[in-house]
């Protein structure tokens, strides 16, 4: 792809994170947009959300005071479920992306990783049988609002579809570390396991920086990207929480003081997120 070619195809970014803004706001019922400061507004109400959720698990904080230990295994089954689909998802999309590499190296390094992902599904998809689990069943309550995020932020050029990858992924790998935290010690190992595999961040960061030196205005485009990809995250990520109360419950861990725990959660997540943007040389 030539530096001109760059530019050309991210110029459409602007009009479609409006589109993703719009679907943010609905979501989460806010009037802020995707800056810095907005996100202060956006975590809020996730926070409320989640802790509305999680007061249909009402009951006294000592039952789930040790939930680590004696988690029931559909919580497990949940947790897993979300990792075994967001990973096959993730697959999917890259072996796609894949075809908008601009060289054959680019599309071998992309194919790879779409294989890395699949082999994490197989594991998640292992620890669900192991558990007595139907992989298919656990994966389908997930099944919706994951293709809906990748639908609503399908790349359109090789530098979106890294995006993607870095951004997109990273943070869903945030939220799942967020959740294992509760749960039993072999589901957590894991996910934890699942989610270390950080091999192509190195690429996909050094693509990114090699596309801004050679075309600054790249930067701004791709940042607004960025901005298009963690709104959508977070709607879906509100939506997958509201119609999973068991998922909502290992997030928050007990009732009584679950919003200034989920506030804490969703500022690290916001903090990692802008460490991810400053590492591509993108403002968040």
């Amino acid at each position: 792809m030539h530096d001109s070619d760059i530019g050309q195809s991210v110029d459409d970014v602007g009009e479609d994170a409006q589109v993703g803004e719009c679907g943010l706001r609905d979501g989460l019922g806010i009037a802020g947009g995707f800056g810095t400061a907005g996100f202060g507004s956006q975590s809020l109400a996730f926070s409320k959300s989640v802790v509305r959720t999680h007061s249909s698990l009402s009951g006294p904080a000592s039952k789930l005071h040790d939930m680590s230990a004696d988690m029931a295994p559909a919580s497990a089954l949940e947790l897993l479920g979300v990792v075994a689909y967001g990973e096959l998802a993730a697959f999917d999309r890259l072996a796609e992306d894949a075809r908008l590499a601009p060289g054959l190296a680019d599309r071998v390094e992309m194919t790879a990783m779409a294989a890395v992902q699949y082999g994490h599904f197989r594991t998640a998809a292992d620890r669900i049988v192991a558990l007595g689990g139907d992989v298919l069943a656990a994966m389908e309550p997930f099944r919706r609002p994951f293709d809906d995020f990748h639908a609503l932020t399908r790349p359109k050029t090789w530098y979106e579809g890294l995006l993607g990858v870095y951004i997109g992924d990273g943070l869903a790998s945030d939220v799942y570390r967020e959740v294992s935290e509760l749960a039993d010690q072999a589901t957590r190992e894991l996910v934890h396991e699942v989610l270390s595999d950080e091999a192509y961040d190195d690429f996909v960061v050094g693509r990114v920086r090699e596309a801004i030196a050679a075309d600054p205005d790249v930067a701004g485009r791709l940042a607004l990207w960025g901005r298009r990809l963690v709104g959508e995250a977070m709607s879906q990520a509100q939506r997958v929480l509201a119609d999973r109360p068991a998922l909502a419950g290992l997030l928050t861990g007990a009732p009584d003081g679950s919003l200034a725990e989920v506030s804490r959660i969703m500022s690290r997540l916001m903090e990692n997120h802008t460490s991810r943007m400053a590492r591509l040389g993108l403002s968040a």
